[in-house]
């Protein structure tokens, strides 16, 4: 009788904490912004966090210097209607986004304003931040999460997306996670102008330690203007292989893509080979993609780039290899000489408009 109580007393117990516990959920969303505009990524990480509670007030950082970071937070105040406040850092020192001032920057923000989630996306920003902010708030993060089933359960893939592992965090405030942008995809939503949007304060850096720069400092950023779709957002994504021999056969996926008005992407071996530049990469240690079209050519399927691009809406694969593991997975296959097929499309495709 004593161990019914207890174990009634215990439930009565864990059932006021989850209910407190979702009562008094917040989340901080760690956002990036390029031209004074948020990127869509970092919407993503929003739509992440009204999956974890119904009344879940959603603050976005967003820290820079000069008037693109300031136009930044105007148009992110009106971006989304779940989010409630924008937090602006401004100064020299989050020009570039390097990891270890923005740690020491959420962990200020964090202190004040005592957040239950703090949700970056799974890119190289989220995946660059995110772990140090975790170890100088001594919490360990829950990274690449694709479903959220609550405030404290996630689910995430493992075994290079093979299986799906449900993790619950049970550690301390706060529950630190990297989500999925391609998980979380940002329907069109109308928001009211008439409510005025978002609050936009300006996070107090006098607190902020001199020396929160650390032992890393910015050396140059290079960036392709080719005016093709970014290959993390678009819905059309071509991707070449270690097959393609060359960096001038890869062209022909380039002028591919541009009949298309599709992004480029490429296999790690010809990113090894030097075909392109590694921000083209996709897969498990590139980037990872879930376009409507998705045309693989000379890509033999190995099971890192599988992990990347198999949620993809439709694969159309092309390969001379008949028994190459890409056909697995593929919605349409054809097997036959790159080489032959990529000229045949290009002349029978009309040119875009």
């Amino acid at each position: 009788m004593a161990s019914r109580l207890l174990l009634q007393n215990l439930s009565k117990r864990h059932l006021l904490r989850s209910t407190f516990a979702s009562r008094s959920a917040s989340t901080l969303v760690l956002a990036e912004h390029e031209g004074g505009s948020i990127k869509a990524q970092s919407l993503s990480a929003v739509v992440a966090a009204n999956s974890l509670s119904q009344d879940n007030p959603v603050s976005l950082l967003l820290a820079g210097s000069g008037s693109s970071l300031h136009q930044a937070a105007e148009k992110a105040a009106t971006c989304h209607p779940s989010i409630s406040q924008v937090l602006v850092a401004d100064s020299e020192k989050f020009a570039y986004p390097l990891a270890e001032p923005w740690a020491k920057l959420i962990q200020l923000v964090q202190l004040k304003g005592d957040y239950s989630h703090v949700i970056a996306t799974s890119d190289s920003f989220g995946k660059n931040i995110l772990p140090r902010a975790a170890a100088l708030l001594d919490v360990s993060p829950v990274t690449d999460v694709v479903d959220i089933n609550g405030p404290r359960q996630f689910i995430r893939p493992i075994y290079a997306g093979n299986a799906l592992c449900t993790v619950r965090y049970t550690g301390a405030n706060p529950c630190m996670l990297t989500v999925r942008s391609t998980s979380f995809p940002v329907c069109p939503i109308s928001v009211d102008s008439k409510s005025g949007g978002a609050s936009i304060s300006e996070v107090d850096l006098s607190t902020l330690d001199e020396d929160s720069v650390g032992k890393s400092r910015f050396m140059k950023l290079s960036s392709q203007d080719t005016g093709r779709p970014d290959l993390g957002s678009a819905k059309i994504v071509v991707t070449g292989g270690r097959a393609l021999k060359s960096a001038e056969n890869f062209k022909m996926i380039e002028k591919l893509a541009e009949k298309l008005g599709a992004a480029v992407g490429a296999t790690r071996a010809a990113v090894d080979a030097g075909f392109v530049p590694n921000d083209l990469q996709v897969g498990q240690t590139g980037k990872i993609v879930a376009p409507e079209l998705y045309m693989a050519f000379g890509v033999s399927g190995a099971i890192q780039h599988l992990a990347g691009m198999k949620d993809s809406k439709i694969i159309v694969a092309v390969n001379k290899d008949s028994d190459a593991p890409i056909f697995q997975v593929a919605d349409y296959g054809l097997v036959g000489d790159l080489f032959e097929v990529i000229p045949e499309l290009l002349e029978k495709l009309p040119e875009k408009k």
